[in-house]
């Protein structure tokens, strides 16, 4: 495929409506494309919106349904609560960051509930000493298993990256996929949901396409 196609699917990549074969196609393209990944980053934010509408709508309403005339006033009151909760989550995700320079490389930074207001959102963070990784996972329970948010810095790129829950029972769960650009060491933010619920998953890991364990996330 040319590379102006290749261009056109980034929406397509973002929103996961590729089959197997063009995804990996599409990665093999990220990878030498710093505008496209910045495009597939910037989708992030209406993947997630999409996700939680088909998460939030009951299989017998149409996707085309109108909304009520209160639904506008709820999803305005529900921003608001996510920014507060988000703002509240940066402030402990920064002061975990420094606890974790001070004590070493090595060490999992592991706190549940810690946002002070009783949301029950599992937050795990660790820095691998061999691959260098850093990442940071929040899992917030959902009627149908977890929304996921993955922070990770990588300055190894390029390469591609997976996100994987391992449950209890051993079985893996591919969470999201995203491609890390050359000599980037910026934290980048990833939106995902699982099958399980938080209290379902034994671990989260962050791999190469290849299978190979950048840094592993165990919760308390």
């Amino acid at each position: 495929m040319r590379s102006l196609e290749r261009h056109r699917d980034v929406g397509a990549y973002a929103l996961g409506v590729l089959d197997e074969a063009e995804a990996f196609r599409f990665e093999d393209h990220l990878m030498e494309c710093p505008r496209c990944t910045a495009h597939v980053t910037e989708f992030g934010p209406t993947t997630r919106q999409l996700m939680l509408y088909r998460r939030a709508t009951p299989r017998s309403v149409h996707p085309a349904a109108g909304p009520g005339p209160r639904l506008l006033d709820r999803l305005l009151g529900e921003v608001r609560v996510r920014d507060r909760a988000r703002r509240r989550r940066f402030v402990y995700a920064v002061a975990a960051s420094v606890v974790a320079a001070v004590a070493g490389p090595w060490m999992a930074l592991v706190a549940q509930g810690g946002n002070g207001d009783g949301d029950g959102a599992l937050r795990i963070a660790a820095t691998d000493a061999r691959s260098g990784v850093w990442a940071q996972v929040t899992a917030e329970d959902s009627a149908s298993g977890s929304l996921v948010e993955l922070r990770v810095g990588d300055g190894a790129g390029p390469r591609t990256c997976r996100l994987v829950a391992v449950g209890m029972d051993g079985a893996e769960e591919t969470l999201a996929t995203w491609s890390v650009a050359a000599h980037d060491a910026r934290r980048h933010t990833v939106q995902a949901s699982a099958a399980r619920h938080p209290d379902q998953i034994d671990r989260y890991e962050v791999r190469t396409a290849g299978g190979d364990r950048l840094v592993v996330l165990d919760p308390p």
